[in-house]
């Protein structure tokens, strides 16, 4: 049985993982949010205004009520800037497993911060929700996505051949799981 607990803070040694605030506004769309290359890699649209975001920000922050609900916006400590986003997007709690989806602006980006961000949001998961098993999935043409994945623990489970077309081409999607005794076990 999961143990919902909602959305909590948590500190890692170089991020602050937290919810959104109205105020992250600018910095998700300096950084991440209005991106077509990053918001296409993890298959969400581009917010290309502030009033898109605001109202993006209205749906999180009016969801963090329920305490099945877990979105962090990505701190970089030593700036307090938001520098990307992480959730357990899809939680089923019939079987106990949490899907993670994780994004971090180019900028930011092959300096270990989603690796940092998705160990710390894997261990809340297990400890704090109760959860059997973590997955991630990426797009086959996300090499950087499979590099993090890889990087915590997770076990290639199998390809959704020809899941997504973009662009005039088929794109497949990989998925990745850990479950909790494994986890505990490292």
């Amino acid at each position: 049985m999961l143990t919902h607990v909602g959305t909590n803070k948590i500190e890692t040694e170089r991020l602050i993982l937290r919810k959104f605030e109205h105020t992250d506004d600018n910095e998700m769309l300096k950084y991440w949010i209005s991106d077509p290359k990053v918001q296409s890699l993890y298959c969400e649209p581009v917010y290309s205004t502030k009033q898109e975001v605001k109202e993006l920000l209205d749906k999180y922050i009016g969801s963090y009520d329920k305490d099945n609900y877990y979105r962090w916006a990505i701190i970089l400590k030593e700036t307090n800037e938001c520098i990307g986003q992480i959730a357990y997007f899809s939680v089923d709690d019939n079987n106990h497993f949490a899907e993670i989806e994780y994004c971090i602006g180019s900028l930011f980006q092959r300096r270990g911060y989603a690796t940092e961000a998705t160990k710390a949001v894997i261990k809340f998961g297990f400890d704090k929700i109760n959860l059997h098993k973590v997955q991630i999935c990426h797009k086959s043409i996300n090499f950087a996505s499979r590099k993090v994945i890889e990087k915590c623990g997770l076990v290639y489970e199998g390809t959704l051949r020809d899941f997504f077309y973009e662009d005039g081409q088929y794109v497949d999607r990989l998925y990745y799981s850990i479950l909790k005794d494994e986890f505990v076990s490292r």
